[in-house]
């Protein structure tokens, strides 16, 4: 950029002639792919956005968001957010706006991704390959590193900047003939802290244990989910766990004839579900930044701290996310939400392989794909098994299975965890791409429904 961030926000803040705030968010990403254990592709993109939040009359907001701004752009750009502003009903979220100093870095320039942020993983993926090639075997996969710096001014005073790096690695392995696939994923701060020759094993020994085939049929199983899979499910509780969903009765955290289940104990595993900015290797941003209103972040919001919840204690439901309207409508205390989640048992030890030994009879998964919700008010959930379903027996992975669709609700199989594992930063197979911070244990859990067979692979 020929120009700063900083710059951007405070021309909108001195054009605007009502109370104002200002968003600039700047992105800069690499990226690798490689196909059949080759290097395909990589590049480098860069972009930059504008929020501008207006609002008339303290209750009318208007927001008007555009790409690609520059200084000369400011001006029109605010015009339109001040007309929008002027036009709009009242927002029923609408709050005083947060006051406040400025960051010391405010005026800094965006964090850039470069070329040799790519080169760690790339060396181990050349290795990777090779191995591979001689053991008949391909990879196909992808890997990002991002970082995104954000910048928050207000006309109240406010001034933040804060810089969010993400990294995430996504490996596919194939048997020679492409009739048998294994997935594992990962994630970090930066590539640099992937652990490549880690994903490698782990597909290797998954597509090693697909050599047999076992014929199931659907059913309830005892079922060892590792961290991945427990993740995405966790991922969607907490997206569908907003404070006002609850309290009118739309979402599984209303308690029926009215209000919320906070203060009920959802399982008596001790359990315990939280976010905090400053978790280790999960760390996100302080403030809260909102480019438009809903459920769980109001622009209204924009600039409140973020703090440490534990939205799950010790299986008890804690609290819940949401707007300070959201939450003054619940008659809860307002809980801003947070880009990470980490759950964590009491006393939990072991690694996925560790639980698999304690099972008798029944099966491994290796992620969820393809997952829909079919209840709110239960949140049952469908979906689908990928890349590997393992059977066990006498705590020895035995063969693969069929995949299967499956019903489940994640808070009703909080209820029937039999062991919790250790935490460790995972990476959801599908709702990974916009929610990457996640550390999870494995489970193992009582009748995990298997509903049918399917035969996607």
């Amino acid at each position: 950029m020929s120009f700063s961030p900083a710059e951007l926000a405070e021309r909108a803040l001195a054009a605007a002639t009502v109370p104002c705030i200002v968003l600039v968010e700047v992105t800069s990403t690499a990226n690798l792919r490689w196909a059949a254990s080759t290097l395909t592709t990589n590049g480098l993109t860069g972009s930059h956005e504008v929020t501008v939040i207006c609002v008339h009359d303290r209750v009318h907001a208007g927001v008007v968001s555009r790409r690609a701004v520059g200084p000369d752009d400011v001006a029109a750009l605010v015009g339109e957010a001040q007309a929008a502003a002027r036009s709009a009903a009242p927002s029923e979220d609408a709050n005083p706006l947060a006051q406040g100093g400025a960051d010391d870095g405010f005026g800094d320039p965006p964090v850039v991704v470069a070329p040799p942020d790519l080169a760690h993983l790339a060396t181990g993926l050349g290795a990777a390959f090779e191995q591979a090639r001689s053991g008949g075997l391909e990879h196909f996969g992808y890997a990002e590193q991002d970082t995104r710096t954000t910048y928050l001014a207000t006309s109240t005073g406010l001034r933040r900047r804060h810089v969010q790096p993400s990294a995430v690695v996504q490996l596919n392995g194939k048997s020679e003939s492409r009739t048998r696939s294994a997935w594992a994923g990962s994630t970090a701060e930066t590539l640099d802290a992937v652990d490549v020759g880690a994903l490698v094993r782990e597909v290797g020994e998954r597509l090693g244990w697909q050599a047999r085939r076992v014929e199931l049929d659907a059913g309830r199983y005892d079922t060892v989910l590792p961290p991945s899979a427990v993740a995405d499910l966790m991922v969607y509780a907490y997206e569908s766990a907003d404070a006002r969903s609850a309290h009118e009765g739309r979402s599984v955290f209303g308690r029926p004839g009215g209000g919320t289940r906070v203060g009920e104990q959802l399982t008596t595993v001790p359990l315990t579900l939280r976010s905090d900015p400053d978790l280790p290797d999960l760390r996100c941003s302080p403030t809260m930044f909102a480019g438009r209103s809903g459920l769980l972040s109001s622009v209204f919001d924009n600039g409140l701290d973020v703090t440490a919840t534990s939205w799950v204690q010790d299986g008890t439901l804690a609290a819940l996310p949401g707007t300070r309207h959201g939450a003054e409508l619940a008659g809860l205390p307002f809980r801003p939400y947070v880009d990470n989640l980490a759950l964590t048992g009491v006393g939990a030890a072991g690694t996925t392989m560790d639980l698999v030994g304690d099972v008798d009879r029944g099966l491994l998964l290796t992620c969820l794909w393809y997952v829909r919700e079919v209840d709110p008010q239960t949140l049952l959930l469908t979906g689908l098994t990928r890349d590997g379903v393992y059977l066990l027996e006498g705590g020895e992975v035995t063969g693969a299975v069929t995949n299967f669709r499956f019903n489940e609700s994640p808070v009703d199989l909080l209820r029937r965890v039999i062991t919790v594992g250790d935490t460790v930063p995972t990476l959801a197979r599908e709702f990974g791409d916009y929610f990457a911070r996640t550390a999870m244990p494995p489970l193992r859990v009582a009748g995990f429904n298997c509903s049918s067979v399917s035969r996607a692979s």
